[in-house]
């Protein structure tokens, strides 16, 4: 069974399974994350239909941060249910949790509404937008 974080799935309400890949990419001594309409989140997101998680977790941390990585290795994984209102849906977000080696940064992030932002990992903890991104880094940072 993979944990629930977050706030509980409400009675009679149908939520969509949607499948996402997410990484944790620490850059020297910080963590590189991005911000989406003020939500400070780690990179990635959903896995499209035919889509690994690996290719969608580059694809993704190229379009919201502009960077290319390496050497991904999946740490965990959580379940959240959440209002998605960029496609106005109530989801159970399984959420694949990696990490990563930020390679270099191709370009700014693709996505329009995303920036990144570079953190250390115990102010990283503290903003997160997320009670499973929090638990991850702070696992794997130790913090």
């Amino acid at each position: 069974m993979i944990r629930r974080l977050g706030t509980p799935p409400q009675t009679g309400r149908r939520y969509v399974h949607r499948a996402g890949a997410y990484a944790i990419l620490p850059l020297q001594s910080r963590l590189l994350l991005t911000v989406q309409d003020g939500d400070i989140q780690l990179p990635g997101g959903g896995i499209d239909p035919g889509e690994s998680p690996l290719r969608a977790l580059h694809r993704e941390v190229l379009e919201e941060t502009g960077w290319r990585i390496a050497a991904p290795r999946r740490i965990g994984a959580f379940r959240r249910f959440v209002f998605m209102p960029e496609y106005d849906l109530w989801a159970e977000k399984l959420c694949h949790i990696f990490v990563a080696r930020p390679v270099f940064q191709l370009c700014a992030p693709l996505e329009q509404d995303h920036h990144t932002l570079v953190l250390a990992p115990g102010q990283a903890v503290q903003v997160l937008g997320n009670a499973g991104d929090r638990l991850f880094v702070a696992r794997h940072f130790k913090v």
